[in-house]
């Protein structure tokens, strides 16, 4: 009962301080004539990011590397799955030019270059400094491409109360952070009762749990018509957690960051399919529809259910494994490669008239 409480009052703290934090960072983004794209893709997102950089760091110093490495991989896939899925669902979302052009590339460039510093099954210390450097550069270079490329996003109203402002962002914070908390140890309670791997509880529940403010803040920017808000806080998160929680709990980490062999034959390239995919799906019409948002979320159940399966070595492993491998996949590559085709000729057709 105890247990069920925590994890209701952490989902509680995580709403109010999602709509807490959107508010006060549109507001700000508005009086400093900043766009809500720049500040959907820095200050929220790293805002929302920070109870993945408490559990990750935390776990690797305690030598529990499977969380701190699931939480980060489970997080990038939960947030562009479920997360966009979710909130193009509630309403059809706009995509900057600018995410299309930079920050999805470099999304799908860092994930790469994550995979590849895991592949001798560790991820040292001075790894991990490069990774957390790269953070910084990010953050100059958005908000400098933000300015040139002229795109101020949706219309924000600037109240001119700025003490207000910081204070809801501040307040906003820190009950995302002690909401993400409490939903975690509870979610980590429950799975080690039912004797689920470190791992399997990384990737999913703790992945889960800290994508929560991710989860209300987009959810919350889409239906207060704030959409760059919505798709930049996913984009900027999924490069932060790269970059700046992968990299620093790999600074702490006693001896380096351990990776096992599972995450990086599976649950690594899964990470950057999914940011490949981002690719196609915002191009076409810079827009996420709702059936591509339903596609979103159909591939995060099913990835969901091939770690239950796995991990409980059900018998039906095989016979979804290859329906996923031979059917879903590919007419899923099929259907976007010929969405592709026809946004490309649609295109050169108005260029040609």
């Amino acid at each position: 009962m105890i247990t069920a409480l925590t994890l209701l009052a952490g989902l509680a703290l995580l709403i109010v301080g999602a709509e807490m934090l959107v508010k006060g960072a549109s507001r700000v983004a508005a009086g400093f004539g900043i766009s809500p794209l720049v500040i959907g893709l820095t200050v929220v997102a790293f805002g929302t990011s920070s109870p993945e950089m408490a559990i990750s760091v935390s776990s690797a110093w305690k030598g529990e590397a499977d969380i701190a490495v699931g939480n980060v991989v489970g997080s990038n896939i939960f947030n562009v799955l479920f997360i966009l899925g979710l909130s193009a669902l509630i309403t059809p979302l706009v995509v900057s030019k600018q995410l299309v052009k930079l920050d999805v590339p470099l999304m799908i460039g860092v994930s790469v270059l994550a995979f590849l510093l895991s592949m001798d099954g560790r991820i040292a210390f001075w790894e991990g400094a490069i990774l957390f450097a790269g953070v910084i550069g990010y953050c100059i270079l958005a908000i400098r491409v933000g300015k040139a490329s002229g795109e101020t996003g949706e219309a924000i109203e600037a109240d001119g109360h700025w003490a207000k402002d910081i204070g809801l962002i501040l307040v906003g914070l820190v009950l995302l952070v002690l909401g993400s908390q409490w939903l975690v140890s509870a979610a980590i309670t429950i799975a080690t009762a039912m004797g689920v791997s470190e791992l399997v509880i990384g990737l999913t529940i703790v992945a889960a749990g800290t994508s929560m403010p991710e989860v209300a803040t987009s959810v919350t920017a889409a239906i207060r018509g704030q959409r760059d808000i919505a798709v930049g806080n996913v984009v900027g998160s999924n490069i932060f957690n790269i970059l700046a929680v992968l990299g620093l709990t790999a600074m702490v980490a006693p001896a380096g960051l351990p990776v096992s062999q599972a995450a990086i034959n599976f649950d690594f390239p899964v990470m950057m399919a999914v940011a490949v995919a981002c690719l196609p799906i915002f191009f076409v019409g810079y827009t996420i529809q709702r059936w591509e948002g339903a596609l979103f979320l159909g591939y995060y159940v099913a990835y969901t259910v091939y770690l239950v399966f796995a991990a409980t070595e059900h018998e039906a492993l095989p016979v979804f494994s290859q329906a996923m491998m031979w059917f879903v996949v590919p007419l899923t590559v099929i259907t976007l490669l010929i969405v592709l085709a026809r946004e490309l000729k649609a295109r050169r057709s108005r260029q040609g008239a």
